[in-house]
């Protein structure tokens, strides 16, 4: 939620959409499983990048919501999307490279990095997918009683 344009449940579809950052190889490798990573479209010797269909299409409405929150107010991404518009580049083709962008951001805000600047790895496998309960105790039952307490009572 430290993304400007990321709300609670933009963050929350993220994590779990996402789950383990570490199972994506690189940021284009992201950017292609939430389908922001442009397709090639040649006709000719004219050569156009245009918006691939493919992809997680919730993680993707997420980042459209992020980019239009950030062309609303004066930001990092608004100055990027008028810097591509003045040099000459449509609307949509700016706003789906402001996507690409995002995701690259969101990508580097999700994948830790460590003191020396090295990718963290083996240590944050499925850190994303462990509950924080404090340890429990063998009568302690997180999600509620399995059976009445009139039944367990009586043994």
């Amino acid at each position: 939620m430290d993304l400007h344009g990321i709300g609670p449940s933009g963050a929350a579809r993220l994590l779990a959409d996402v789950a383990d950052i570490d199972r994506f190889a690189s940021r284009d490798r992201f950017a292609s499983w939430n389908g922001t990573a442009s397709l090639d479209a040649y006709s000719g010797s004219q050569v156009r990048h245009r918006l691939s269909r493919a992809g997680n299409r919730r993680i993707n409405r997420v980042l459209h919501i992020m980019a239009v929150v950030q062309l609303r107010n004066q930001t990092r991404g608004r100055a990027y999307y008028d810097a591509r518009r003045a040099g000459g580049m449509p609307s949509m083709m700016a706003m789906r490279a402001l996507k690409r962008r995002l995701s690259n951001v969101v990508f580097a805000a999700c994948w830790p990095i460590r003191n020396d600047g090295k990718r963290a790895r083996a240590g944050n496998r499925g850190r994303l997918l462990t509950p924080a309960w404090p340890a429990l105790t063998p009568g302690h039952r997180p999600f509620g009683q399995a059976t009445s307490r009139a039944r367990l009572s009586s043994d």
